[in-house]
């Protein structure tokens, strides 16, 4: 298929229009790429980015129903046509979006073969088209990855797959993805074990399985490094599902691993929303912690259902937690060095025309753009800095400044309290007043959205 046609022909560009409409169209309310925040571009705060799998090639199954999904380049049969089509819809979608990255998978862009030398042959006509196409538009690839866990061969894993030869099918494949990866200019290359974990402790040697994984990295990291491609490489946790248990359950333990194994150096995170969720915490919570540990890499943009028990890639909305989010991104200074906003979600089953896409992305790319807002404002007054700055405030002079510069010891600390009634210690405490720190956030999050 040479002819290259249009698929979104009722869509025009997606324009900045301003609060002032209540009503949800094919336009930004709050996002507004060239306005500076906090003195930069809100593009280049965001670097928001489309996700090659969910946007043009989910066809929203559910585990109890069938795909609904309506695209308007369903009328091709062959799969390499298909898979082309794809191309020229997804370069219109990013275009009209405006957005400036897009992310992918290798078997998002390309059918495989019965070799993987056939699938890579049909995987570089695809990329070929992507090239093309990325030299006419400027848009570029946020980050690139290799599934690694659909095909039945990775029932068990792959890079802790207890089989031989998937472990060395695993890595050709990767091997192709990091020179794809070059060739599309990828800012950023990404490691998700969809099926690194165990279903079962009784059957697996988890220690060998950890070392076989962590050995993978390294040579992927040195295959990079041999060819040439400088992405940031990022690990993105999760702690469950498909496995009972991932090996990268949360940031916490993936960062332990990536300091056992060797890895902080030439790793950082990759992290979304609905996994926080999953593993029993806050988006914001996962941020902090890569943030404070110097290896916040870059984000997936979704939310999960608190009713709903699974990763259910809902485009994000809750203005709450994407101020949370942004602050965190605010006190880094960017989302990491090369990071940006991924679009990890898709629509619900019961929103199957094709324009849905554009509305999912419009109100999670609003809902960053107003927590953007709200986190600058708060930065720039001082709100959350001065809270910390009170609660801690014992600790920068007397006994406190002792044990901050390392002059306390068991002995002093136990000397300075021993004789102290409990009516001073109780005394020295201070309510949190956490119920105003909310109703202030919720005032930020009304007023600094009504003015802009």
């Amino acid at each position: 298929m040479n002819v290259k046609k249009t698929y979104w022909n009722d869509v025009g560009k997606i324009r900045y229009v301003g609060h002032d409409h209540l009503r949800s169209e094919l336009s930004f309310h709050y996002y507004n790429p060239d306005e500076v925040i906090h003195g930069k571009k809100m593009r280049d705060w965001l670097r928001f980015s489309v996700a090659y799998w969910h946007t043009f090639d989910q066809r929203l199954v559910d585990p109890f129903g069938t795909g609904t999904a309506q695209r308007p380049y369903d009328q091709y049969s062959d799969s390499m046509d298909l898979a082309l089509a794809k191309v020229d819809a997804a370069f219109e979608f990013f275009t009209k979006l405006g957005v400036d990255y897009f992310c992918f998978h290798d078997r998002d862009l390309a059918p495989e073969g019965d070799t993987l030398r056939e699938t890579n042959r049909n995987l570089d006509t695809i990329i070929d088209r992507i090239v093309a196409y990325q030299k006419t538009t400027g848009i570029k690839a946020l980050w690139n990855t290799s599934n690694l866990f659909t095909n039945p061969r990775f029932v068990a894993g792959a890079a802790t797959s207890p089989y031989a030869d998937i472990y060395a099918y695993s890595a050709a494949q990767l091997k192709h993805s990091l020179e794809i990866g070059k060739r599309v200019g990828a800012e950023n290359y990404v490691f998700w074990g969809g099926r690194e974990g165990y279903e079962s402790l009784w059957n697996t040697d988890l220690k060998k399985e950890q070392e076989h994984a962590a050995k993978f990295f390294h040579l992927a990291k040195d295959y990079a490094r041999e060819i040439g491609f400088t992405a940031q490489m990022l690990l993105e946790p999760k702690p469950k599902e498909p496995t009972t248990h991932q090996y990268d359950f949360d940031a916490a333990t993936t960062i332990a691993f990536m300091k056992e194994y060797d890895l902080e150096n030439d790793f950082k995170l990759n992290l979304e929303g609905n996994h926080a969720n999953l593993a029993g915490h806050t988006y914001q919570h996962e941020i902090r912690v890569a943030r404070e540990a110097g290896l916040l890499g870059s984000l997936d943009a979704n939310q999960g259902d608190k009713l709903i028990g699974w990763d259910i890639d809902e485009y994000p909305s809750n203005l709450y937690e994407t101020t949370a989010a942004m602050y965190e991104v605010i006190e880094n200074g960017s989302i990491g060095p090369r990071g940006g906003l991924n679009f990890d979600a898709k629509p619900r089953r019961s929103s199957y025309k094709p324009n849905d896409l554009f509305y999912g992305h419009i109100v999670g790319m609003d809902s960053f753009a107003a927590g953007l807002r709200v986190a600058a404002k708060m930065k720039e007054d001082g709100f959350l800095d001065d809270i910390l700055s009170d609660r801690y405030r014992s600790y920068t002079s007397g006994i406190g400044a002792a044990i901050e510069n390392g002059k306390a010891d068991f002995k002093s600390l136990e000397d300075y309290i021993i004789d102290k009634p409990q009516s001073e210690l109780i005394a020295a405490t201070h309510s949190d007043h956490l119920e105003k720190i909310k109703d202030t956030i919720n005032h930020y999050i009304i007023d600094t959205l009504s003015k802009s």
